[in-house]
């Protein structure tokens, strides 16, 4: 096993060893972060606990997740940032990493999605198994997720249990 981590300083090169490698690069650099994938392979577990702003926390998940195995773990620390403007966040702000993550509760949820409009299964409600929210936290399980199935069995409450209304 072979821990992989990035920053932009240079001078981190130098707590390489044997199993731990260090990559130079910006976490918001799409075409970097895809080449480390490439690089990378199958990976485990992402721990991205990185620059902190929203534009590094959101397009580090879309280039890594993929990269992800199935039954892995991803991990984005610090999401508090996406409450101060001076990381490019705010309560409620579009475009926030928080705001990210409720989306893709809300993509999770996809195939039970009924009104107008209704959201579209994609690759992450097919990909996401469970999202946990924790202080600053936001943890991120990945799997294959099927159509989910319902089925009825056994007889109706009411027919099991009747109950009388008795007048009077």
């Amino acid at each position: 096993m072979t821990i992989y981590g990035v920053d932009l300083d240079p001078g981190c090169k130098a707590v390489e060893e044997e199993r731990i490698a260090i990559r130079i690069g910006d976490q918001e650099d799409r075409a970097f972060l895809r080449q480390l994938r490439d690089e990378i392979g199958e990976i485990d577990i992402v721990i991205d606990d990185g620059g902190h702003t929203m534009g590094q926390q959101i397009t580090t998940f879309e280039e890594m997740f993929p990269g992800l195995v199935s039954g892995g773990t991803y991990l984005v620390e610090d999401v508090h940032t996406s409450y101060w403007d001076s990381h490019g966040g705010g309560y409620r702000r579009p475009g926030t990493f928080v705001e990210y993550a409720k989306h893709l509760i809300d993509q999770l949820h996809a195939w039970h999605s009924r009104d107008e409009p209704r959201l579209e299964v994609d690759r992450y409600t097919r990909q996401i198994r469970g999202i946990h929210i924790y202080d600053s936290v936001v943890v991120f399980e990945k799997g294959r997720v099927k159509r989910p199935r319902r089925t009825r069995t056994g007889e109706p409450a009411f027919e099991r249990n009747p109950r009388r209304v008795e007048d009077g």
